[in-house]
């Protein structure tokens, strides 16, 4: 057997099952976005690593040295948002070439750097070692949070509604023109691949929802919604539904496709790396929720379904309240 056999998510599971043992109080390991350790005063730590692979996840020729390292620590901080954490450190380890040039490293520090100032999460540390063959970048993130913040992916309860933080699709369409650079492209076609070069990390947002006991399960989106709400139904037992018709799209991706509702659909479910947040909250209050939070920050909160009981990783798709069948798929590594 391969590893293309069992996917990405089935060596994680067997990962995990050959290195299980009892967590110390307080102490969550595998399955979340971060894993969470007590501090001393109370509080808890939030701490997460992210890989990126050159040819895999970036390619040279269509990112600028900035654009990838917002990127590579945009993606990090994404993961203490979904955990409601503060930012306060970065490690930051490469793997270079021996011909990497020297002023693409240069613009890289400056993006990374740029993005960190903003959050106040300074470079801490890390390593360098020499990569026989392009770029290897790995980040881990560190943030504190509130010691009573219980929100995971493992808490969301039949007739939660479902929802998101901002529009889907984008980043996935941007990245279908990187992949095709001979692809005429238009201002609309520029916007997308912007989009996917430099996510919003919604560290705010997602302190704001963590601290909310009415909000019980929260993750970001990095491999497309489809993809993404199987791993909170897994982790809590429940299955959803979720209506196509209301997934939340942007203008940029509706003028560009637009009269095809199932491209809108394949984007916004499978697109990945849109790096919003996917949020499951108590029905009876989302509403009060919602205007709460759209007197923060401007925009709403997009109820996309429901929690329902069934199969745990079972999604069923509605749209305009009749059941249909799945779009696509989502991307995997390995697959």
């Amino acid at each position: 057997m391969k590893i293309k056999d069992i996917g990405e998510f089935g060596f994680i599971s067997r990962l995990a099952s050959r290195c299980h043992q009892t967590l110390p109080e307080g102490v969550v390991g595998i399955g979340d976005d971060c894993a969470i350790i007590p501090a001393p005063d109370g509080r808890q730590y939030a701490i997460s690593t992210d890989l990126l692979v050159e040819g895999v996840h970036f390619l040279t020729s269509e990112i600028s040295g900035n654009d990838l390292g917002y990127k590579a620590l945009a993606v990090n901080l994404s993961d203490l948002a979904a955990a409601g954490a503060e930012p306060c450190g970065a490690f930051l380890s490469m793997a270079l070439p021996e011909d990497a040039d020297v002023d693409f490293l240069d613009s890289f520090a400056d993006g990374f750097n740029g993005l960190a100032q903003q959050f106040h999460c300074p470079l801490l540390g890390g390593d360098t070692t020499l990569s026989k063959q392009g770029i290897i970048i790995n980040i881990c993130v560190i943030g504190i949070r509130d010691g009573n913040i219980t929100v995971s992916r493992a808490n969301s309860q039949p007739g939660d509604i479902v929802c998101v933080t901002g529009a889907l699709g984008d980043s996935g369409a941007g990245l279908e023109y990187i992949l095709a650079p001979d692809k005429e492209r238009d201002s609309t076609a520029n916007a997308l691949i912007r989009r996917h070069l430099h996510p919003t990390s919604r560290i705010e947002e997602g302190k704001f929802l963590a601290r909310c006991k009415y909000v019980h399960s929260m993750m970001d989106l990095s491999d497309g919604l489809a993809s993404d709400i199987k791993h909170i139904l897994e982790r809590s037992g429940v299955s959803a539904d979720i209506e196509l018709d209301k997934l939340p799209t942007s203008p940029l991706l509706q003028q560009k496709y637009g009269n095809s509702p199932s491209k809108l659909y394949h984007y916004a479910l499978h697109g990945g790396e849109d790096y919003e947040l996917l949020v499951t909250v108590d029905s009876k209050h989302f509403a009060d929720l919602n205007v709460e939070y759209q007197k923060r920050f401007g925009t709403a909160l997009y109820a996309v379904g429901r929690i329902v009981c069934g199969d745990p990783q079972h999604v069923n798709y509605i749209e305009n309240g009749f059941g249909t069948m799945p779009i696509g798929s989502s991307w995997e590594h390995f697959c």
